[in-house]
């Protein structure tokens, strides 16, 4: 089951981390990161881009701060890389997982 939580920022809007299925179908997990006005906004984005079936139940696997840092620094707002954390591995931007 995927795992996922949020936490609130202090201007009011919200990261929300999701444990997910890589949508290619090769197997394996993805962590994607999203920051939104709100967790509702974050889903949509998320439903939006193709992931239909994204649900945030409970707050078990909240975003660490690194992950929090990662997601306001990028302009989109947007990203993923492979779960488990790989040390090495960067951050990617949401179109190179959707191939869009």
């Amino acid at each position: 089951m995927p795992g996922g939580g949020f936490v609130r920022l202090p201007g009011g809007s919200v990261v929300v981390a999701l444990t997910l299925p890589r949508p290619s179908g090769e197997g394996g997990n993805v962590r994607v990161l999203v920051h939104a006005a709100n967790r509702a906004r974050a889903l949509t984005r998320l439903r939006n881009l193709g992931m239909r079936a994204v649900y945030l139940r409970g707050n078990a696997q909240p975003p660490t701060p690194d992950e929090v840092t990662a997601v306001l620094h990028h302009p989109d707002g947007l990203l993923w890389r492979a779960a488990p954390d790989r040390a090495q591995e960067l951050w990617h931007p949401i179109r190179a997982l959707l191939g869009t």
